[in-house]
């Protein structure tokens, strides 16, 4: 694996990382709630009855267009595989229409279009893969559903497992280009949504925020039913569930993440016996590069992905 924790993020993530343009289908779901969800759909030449469906959860600001997704788009379709991605409110390119977005411990419109599929195909074995703040939401649904949860497998990526570490972490040294960037974004959607006006927060502090203490404490609470930034990290942490966990279930982390201290990973003894932890020494966030530099096919992550997936489907 190659080696520095920022080489790697940067790199496998920002705007000199390569990767193929894929074919995505949208789907756009009415929620019962009033707002919509758009799912895009990878689009396959041939769709076997017996396919898995791998659902994908995108980090903070992501959507299908982040490289992490597309090339694992990539090495799905090969496998002739169906895959979607949920754009979580907000993220598709158009503003959700109610106040509310996402956040990292939301897990309801995810449980409510697995609940979808399943409806829709039932037998049909569904996987889930997340990344970042994705993967905590995964991670948290299922410490929730246990058994009760429609998913045969997960996949969890780059987790922040412990959501006040994580925001120390990006507020510290290096990182804090990574906050600074990601507090641009989440202003600029912020912007979007509310050009008119009627922001149902504080948006002076929402605009003025530092960090993701002030911006989380502004602007998530609030709109989520949170009393504040401190009752939103506890309750949507992922390492608190991860115990609960029935459904098999890999972990991949870096100890360089420069998203994550070290001393948010998990300890053995704190996950269920249904969940493996692999702990690189060096992947950055959402990285995991080796060999040479800029070449799709040294991307180990998607790679390590497909080789799971396809073990326990052969199992199967």
């Amino acid at each position: 694996m190659l080696r520095g924790p920022h080489f790697q993020t940067i790199l496998a993530n920002g705007p000199f990382s390569r990767c193929p343009v894929i074919e995505l289908q949208r789907e756009r779901i009415e929620l019962p709630d009033g707002d919509f969800l758009d799912l895009d759909w990878l689009v396959q030449d041939d769709d076997p009855a017996d396919a898995p469906i791998v659902f994908l959860l995108h980090g903070l600001t992501g959507s299908a267009q982040s490289r992490y997704a597309q090339d694992l788009f990539t090495r799905i379709r090969s496998k002739g595989w169906r895959a979607v991605l949920m754009n979580f409110r907000g993220c598709s390119g158009y503003p959700n229409r109610l106040p509310r977005t996402y956040h990292a411990g939301e897990t309801t419109d995810f449980e409510y279009i697995l609940r979808l599929l399943q409806q829709r195909e039932p037998g049909r074995p569904i996987v889930a893969v997340g990344y970042s703040l994705g993967g905590n939401v995964l991670l948290k649904h299922l410490g929730v559903m246990q058994s009760q949860s429609p998913l045969s497998a997960g996949v969890a990526v780059s987790v922040p497992f412990d959501l006040e570490i994580a925001a120390r972490s990006l507020g510290s040294g290096l990182s804090r280009i990574y906050q600074i960037n990601l507090l641009q974004q989440l202003r600029k959607s912020i912007l979007a949504k509310y050009q008119h006006g009627g922001s149902p927060f504080d948006w002076e502090r929402a605009m003025s925020a530092r960090d993701f203490f002030e911006f989380d404490d502004a602007v998530t609470a609030p709109l989520h039913g949170f009393e504040g930034v401190s009752d939103y990290y506890s309750r949507s942490s992922s390492r608190q569930y991860l115990g609960a966990i029935t459904v098999p279930t890999l972990i991949l982390h870096a100890e360089d993440d420069p998203f994550v201290h070290r001393s948010a990973i998990p300890s053995a003894r704190e996950l269920g016996t249904s969940v493996t932890l692999e702990l690189s020494r060096h992947g950055g966030h959402v990285g995991f590069l080796q060999g040479f530099p800029g070449e799709t096919r040294n991307r180990w992550l998607p790679q390590r992905i497909i080789a799971h997936l396809a073990g326990i489907f052969a199992v199967s």
